[in-house]
């Protein structure tokens, strides 16, 4: 076996037997965690809006790892989603020891002619509900004196980029917020990391509208998700998913931020603008 294989296999390791919360689970990202969390043998809670995704990807990989897989049906645009989600593992007397918040949506275009109230719902799942799951959980973990918690955000955090300009605000949020908690938590034994992917080969895109842009290189969600599960076992408060993609986070963080902002305008900018 590889190093990089046995790293990997002693890092799933880590929450053999425990229990994790996964959101937006159902596809990306969320379902690579999931699937890498369950050959670990951790017991997966998993959530999303799709049901048949979910009772199907559930079954399978309780049967493929012998883990247990309970799930729930929550739509997280709803403020009260994130309680419903804690009076299900409440009520099973399930003791969640690992929180993924992974769910989210972005949208692409003009911010003038988009609605309005699906931006409000990307602030609701990105923001709120990520705060709101994270308060409900991390009060457990506290007092268990352990816990982990990975919040899911995006290379967009960390500059301003027009035409997705609320998705891009929303995730600088989340690893501020994600970067904040990993200090104050870390000497209750609780672990935070944010990840942050690139361009991913999921179906974000689609749902956002974004165009494909030229040049650009697409991981694959199961080579992120071992990035995010690695970096917070390795005690990271943040990372970044693909080697270009770091090497250009730390360009933009040297480039003016004006000049970096007009770049990201120019590169989204929809093409009948043009």
């Amino acid at each position: 076996m590889t190093a990089q294989g046995s790293q990997s296999r002693d890092i799933s390791n880590r929450w053999r037997g425990k229990w994790a919360l996964v959101t937006g689970a159902s596809a990306g990202i969320g379902w690579a965690i999931a699937e890498k969390l369950a050959a670990g043998g951790c017991n997966l809670v998993l959530t999303a809006r799709r049901r048949g995704h979910l009772e199907k990807f559930a079954a399978e990989e309780a049967a493929r790892h012998g883990v247990h897989a309970e799930i729930v049906i929550a739509d997280l645009v709803k403020p009260g989603a994130p309680r419903e989600i804690f009076e299900f593992t409440s009520a099973k007397k399930i003791p969640v020891e690992f929180l993924v918040n992974n769910a989210g949506f972005g949208a692409y275009g003009h911010f003038s002619r988009m609605d309005l109230q699906r931006q409000l719902e990307m602030v609701q799942v990105n923001c709120a509900a990520v705060v709101h799951l994270t308060g409900l959980y991390v009060q457990q973990m506290v007092e268990r004196r352990s816990g982990d918690i990975l919040i899911v955000a995006s290379t967009a955090a960390f500059q301003a980029v027009p035409y997705v300009a609320t998705y891009a605000a929303t995730k600088g949020f989340d690893l501020l917020y994600g970067e904040a908690l990993a200090e104050e938590l870390a000497p209750h034994g609780v672990h935070v990391c944010v990840l942050c992917p690139g361009p991913t080969d999921s179906e974000f895109a689609d749902i956002a509208g974004t165009p494909p842009g030229p040049g650009k290189r697409f991981e694959t969600a199961e080579k992120v998700a071992r990035v995010g599960l690695e970096a917070l076992a390795n005690g990271k408060s943040s990372v970044i998913s693909g080697f270009l993609n770091n090497l250009q986070m730390q360009l933009e963080r040297i480039a003016p931020r004006r000049l970096v902002t007009g770049a990201a305008g120019r590169l989204y900018r929809p093409k009948d603008d043009r």
